[in-house]
């Protein structure tokens, strides 16, 4: 391996040769553990520290790293605590996630280390968040996200680079070329020459290096480093290594040629990198023993504070608030002026609102900026705002979902725009995987709403008008609002910007221009989780939401029904006070939604009455939705899919009881 030490001091080398040599050590001392049944599971970096020790070493200690989980390297080099770090590896509360992650899953925004999730492309995705937002700061920083050869075949490794390439982000993309992927080698995962090539397609520059050689990391990622720094784009570096044990230690390595190990074990990155430093007298094996002597002293104080820390006691009220990041809502005072608007032009409003309070705030969309959004309801933002604050983003929802969660991380607020609801189909990971989770895992918030266009009616067929808000309201750590009214669309909306924590906040496009009402002017907000009581009656409770309520009602004055009408507002959280007390007043419900019926919110809803309101019940509880179909295009089609159409019906059959 030739060395190439450039104008690196003495000082300089023994310095890397200290952070080179602690990984492993470490490492080695827990596949011990791991035979002794001390440590549950392990995934090794042995034989790839030189890219995770390089690159860190390479940056400023406050430029965010984006690391995976054989990168242990970077959380050394960053100086964690290893009392803290061996605790969070034993799931001990006082590690950084508190017991709830696992091996290197978690972040730390002191050490600017963003954890990952299992599903491996997304972490690129944040990094180009990350790297906006120095943009936007004029922060003189660059970001840097690892991949493996098997993550560059994810969706978001693609969408993220060319994102980056398209906004010329200051991002450093490494892939650790390990040779498999878990056990599919890299000829079954990808067809080019080297994984380098990939950056030529998106339009930026790319390189192909050692990856065991630690000065060549260390040295070239300084140089692109300094370049990045100079002209702000991204770079796609591919580090060539290999994985020396299995994916996990519990999967072994039967499946890698014997002679494949053994050409790579003559590379190892701290064996030969410390015959260089001996060969060139830098050190001596009194100084290797006395560096080795004090790393194993650090590492066996830390494991004993480790293996000494108590037994979590789990506290469940601690468990679920830690779901979500504190908020406590301000109402504020509401402008007795008021104008007649419709739907479209209340969020519209409200956006031009949230605008002029959150100067942090970063609204992220396809045709959002020029043309003002499918919908128009950004149009006119652009000349007020400007383009960095104002931004159209390439086809790629997942990546600007990633972007938003990095901005977050940097202390900015986004907004998503759904160009229609269904597409989030695409982002589903990042919504349900990163935003919903991240504060439960490691405590950071996710300042992020995600405006979703939603909805039949308007003869749009199967992929332009399904009511998708159920899928969200399972997964912990989401907000989903849908407003009925341009009053309460407004409110909600600037309370969900207000809110540090994701909220998927619905739209009903055939609401947009249908309805009007007073709005008042001005900035105001209606807390999210509480219900409003819009019709007072006694024959029967209808509880629904969007254009459930407009549907209810239509229904119940042409019926000449005395109804008591729930317009719930907010689906996560549920307002369960005002429900009980609307089922105790009249004892028959019926619960309305535009979803399909089977999975709906409904469903919920319906067992939780029955469960805590069973006594003040004199009828079953009905519930009117939606087929269990597609939404059909043709009108007649989807005039019989609706629920409305058989909102009649169903309110006769809950009266005759």
């Amino acid at each position: 391996m030739n060395y190439n030490r450039k104008n690196l001091d003495n000082a300089t080398l023994i310095q890397l040769y200290k952070q080179l040599i602690k990984p492993r050590m470490i490492e080695e001392k827990m596949l011990i553990l791991l035979r002794q049944g001390k440590v549950s599971k392990w995934f090794s970096g042995i034989g790839q520290e030189a890219i995770s020790v390089g690159c860190t070493a390479a940056l400023d200690a406050d430029e965010y790293i984006l690391p995976l989980h054989r990168n242990l390297g970077v959380f050394t080099t960053r100086d964690m605590p290893l009392n803290t770090l061996f605790k969070q590896l034993q799931g001990s509360e006082d590690g950084y996630s508190k017991g709830r992650e696992r091996s290197f899953h978690f972040g730390s925004n002191a050490h600017h280390i963003c954890g990952m999730i299992s599903h491996l492309g997304p972490q690129l995705t944040i990094a180009n968040g990350i790297a906006l937002a120095h943009q936007l700061k004029k922060e003189n920083k660059i970001a840097v996200s690892f991949t493996g050869d098997g993550g560059t075949s994810e969706g978001d490794f693609h969408e993220a680079l060319n994102v980056a390439s398209v906004w010329q982000l200051p991002v450093i993309f490494i892939i650790e070329n390990n040779g498999y992927g878990l056990s599919t080698p890299v000829n079954d995962q990808y067809n080019c020459a080297s994984l380098a090539d990939r950056g030529i397609g998106y339009g930026m520059e790319s390189l192909t290096i050692d990856g065991n050689n630690l000065l060549e990391v260390y040295t070239t990622i300084s140089e692109i480093r300094k370049s990045i720094l100079d002209t702000p784009r991204p770079f796609l570096l591919e580090c060539m290594t290999f994985r020396m044990r299995g994916h996990e230690e519990a999967s072994g390595v039967k499946y890698v040629p014997k002679e494949l190990i053994e050409k790579w074990a003559a590379k190892d990155p701290v064996l030969n990198f410390e015959n260089y430093l001996k060969e060139f007298e830098i050190i001596n094996e009194r100084l290797i023993y006395t560096i080795k002597q004090e790393i194993a002293e650090e590492i066996n104080a830390a494991l004993e504070e480790a293996f000494a820390a108590p037994n979590i006691h789990p506290n469940t009220t601690q468990e679920i608030n830690d779901v979500y990041a504190p908020y406590a809502h301000e109402t504020g005072s509401i402008s007795t002026n008021s104008s007649e608007m419709r739907l479209v032009d209340a969020i519209s409003d409200a956006m031009n609102e949230a605008m002029l309070r959150h100067d942090n705030l970063i609204l992220m969309g396809q045709d959002i900026a020029d043309y003002g959004g499918v919908f128009k309801i950004t149009d006119g933002l652009l000349e007020k705002y400007g383009a960095a604050r104002v931004r159209n983003t390439p086809l790629c929802e997942s990546a600007i979902i990633g972007a938003a969660l990095g901005l977050s991380i940097k202390g900015f607020k986004s907004m998503v725009e759904m160009q229609f609801a269904d597409f989030v189909t695409v982002a589903f990971n990042q919504i349900v995987n990163n935003l919903a989770k991240i504060h439960y895992r490691w405590g950071q918030h996710a300042d992020v709403v995600v405006r979703m266009p939603t909805g039949g009616g308007v003869g749009a067929g199967p992929f332009h008008s399904q009511s998708n808000e159920a899928w969200f309201t399972h997964v912990p750590g989401l907000k989903v609002v849908y407003p009925a009214t341009p009053h309460d669309a407004k409110g909600l909306l600037l309370a969900a910007f207000d809110d540090p924590n994701p909220v998927l906040f619905f739209e009903h496009k055939a609401l947009y221009r249908s309805i009007q009402g007073n709005v008042p002017e001005g900035y105001y907000t209606i807390p999210i989780g509480k219900a409003n009581v819009i019709n007072h009656g006694e024959d029967c409770t209808i509880i629904t939401y969007g254009a459930g309520v407009h549907w209810a009602l239509e229904a119940t004055q042409k019926m000449g029904i005395s109804a008591e009408i729930v317009d719930l507002r907010s689906l996560q959280p549920l307002d369960y006070d005002a429900i009980k007390q609307a089922v105790i007043k009249t004892g028959k419900v019926l619960i309305l939604h535009e979803d399909t019926l089977t999975g709906g919110i409904g469903g919920e809803i319906s067992a939780w009455i029955a469960e805590h309101c069973f006594t003040s019940l004199d009828a079953p509880i009905l519930r009117c939705a939606s087929l269990d179909t597609p939404v059909p295009f043709n009108v007649q089609l989807e005039n019989n899919f609706l629920a409305t159409s058989r909102l009649h019906q169903t309110l006769q059959t809950l009266l005759a009881y």
